[in-house]
């Protein structure tokens, strides 16, 4: 390493972890993994540019310089989550040092990092789907309290919803039409079929709830009559994944996610889910599905026919 980097810039990089260290109070895996990266990153232009990397050629990197680097980092395999890290400590490194030598960091600081989807939550199979509704209904003694959990994941599975829009159900909706009308994201209004098995679900549910359910009031309740909260959900889902043995991401949103999966296994149209969902953008629509690639395209091109 000691000719791929000089020991100038080998005391400015000490010099700048030192510098985080005390503006940040970063704990020291953090400032190893800063200075690893930023070291690993030097070395590569050394061996990219033909010479070991001074205070005067970290200066002179250029764009092309970067390309090339970022470059090397998908060769290599590397994720879009850590080449984003590896490219967040760099800049860091290269602004701070620009300001004490007085360079143009421009060509370094304009990088963009790769992007990234924020992982989805898995699907869950329908026969594991089921298996979680049934068991959800265990986790309580109280019979109401048993209905209106079983009601709740029912209309979440049953009907595609994101966790608040089902907990944003009023008395009024009670008992379930043939269809809902859902407003989400962005206050966008959308028709949700209701299956029979949520319908019933809930007409369970109400007939056993102690509570008044007012028009305008909640549907679904917690223990003392106030609105039920999604922690709450959360939990029991928690309880009966385990029991299950399912893995933990078998979560009240992973339910909406398999929603959409077993639609387009079973050959629903991308557009339909997509309203069906809510989503503003067909991408979306696709990131939720966890089939194979090539049923993906054949009911890709049946939403696009002229496409194909």
């Amino acid at each position: 390493m000691s000719l791929e980097i000089s020991p100038g810039a080998r005391d400015a990089l000490s010099a700048w972890v030192d510098h985080m260290r005390a503006l940040d109070g970063a704990a020291d895996n953090t400032l190893t993994a800063y200075a690893r990266d930023v070291t690993t990153f030097l070395a590569f232009q050394a061996g990219h540019r033909g010479g070991p990397m001074g205070l005067t050629q970290i200066g002179a990197i250029r764009t092309p310089d970067m390309r090339a680097w970022m470059a090397d980092q998908r060769l290599r395999g590397t994720g879009p989550r850590s080449v984003a890290r590896h490219l967040s400590a760099v800049k860091s490194f290269i602004r701070w040092l620009s300001e004490r030598e007085g360079f143009d960091p421009t060509a370094v600081l304009s990088t963009r990092a790769p992007k990234f989807r924020k992982p989805l939550p898995r699907p869950v199979s329908q026969g594991a789907a089921k298996d979680l509704i049934a068991t959800v209904g265990l986790q309580s003694e109280t019979p109401w309290i048993a209905a209106r959990d079983v009601a709740v994941v029912t209309v979440l599975y049953g009907c595609g919803l994101r966790i608040s829009e089902s907990l944003g159900l009023t008395g009024g909706d009670a008992p379930l039409a043939d269809v809902l009308r859902i407003r989400g994201k962005g206050g966008k209004e959308r028709i949700v079929p209701v299956l029979p098995a949520a319908r019933d679900a809930v007409n369970r549910y109400v007939a056993a709830c102690p509570f008044d359910l007012e028009i305008d009031g909640p549907l679904f309740r917690g223990a003392r009559g106030g609105p039920l909260n999604g922690r709450i959900v959360a939990g029991v889902m928690a309880r009966a994944r385990m029991q299950l043995g399912l893995p933990s991401s078998a979560t009240p949103h992973a339910l909406r996610h398999s929603f959409a999966t077993h639609l387009l296994e079973a050959g629903g149209d991308l557009r339909s889910i997509q309203e069906l969902l809510g989503h503003a953008s067909l991408s979306t629509t696709q990131a939720y599905t966890a089939v194979d690639q090539v049923h993906l395209m054949e009911t890709y091109a049946r939403a696009h026919p002229h496409g194909r």
